[in-house]
């Protein structure tokens, strides 16, 4: 079931730009991922995967998000991260990759220019990053 907090969140990005989302996985799909991986991705971000099992923000030049049952999925042994403790799970039009932690909350950009996460670059949590994504673009006023 999707949260209202998510309803306002999806209905002000699809004011803000052209999005190209997929099909929502189930939470057996989501549950099986996360098992068959001995990972626990994070709680917002399962929500979101619940409404779009990855896809594009912004499109033509945004953000790809990875599923758990769509292509192109989460793989966990992705190399294009910092280290172990963190998961790939989409990637902006710049090639840095969108992170979550392998066992928290927080989503992160690896700014491969610097090969570090930036401390601006780091959000508490799924929806955070998504309520920035306009404006990190360089896409707001």
């Amino acid at each position: 079931m999707i949260s209202d907090e998510l309803k306002t969140l999806i209905e002000r990005i699809e004011k803000q730009g052209k999005m190209g989302f997929l099909e929502g996985a189930t939470e057996e799909q989501i549950s099986q991922f996360e098992a068959s991986r001995g990972i626990k991705l994070p709680t917002k971000y399962k929500e979101w995967l619940l409404y779009s099992d990855g896809g594009e923000f912004f499109l033509p030049c945004g953000v790809q998000m990875y599923g758990v049952s769509h292509k192109p999925m989460i793989d966990i042994r992705d190399d294009d991260r910092p280290d172990d403790n963190y998961i790939v799970i989409g990637v902006l039009a710049s090639g840095d990759p969108v992170l979550c932690e392998k066992r928290g909350e927080r989503i992160s950009i690896f700014n491969h220019v610097e090969s570090k996460i930036e401390d601006d670059e780091v959000y508490e949590d799924f929806y955070s990053f998504v309520k920035d994504l306009y404006d990190m673009l360089g896409m707001g006023e």
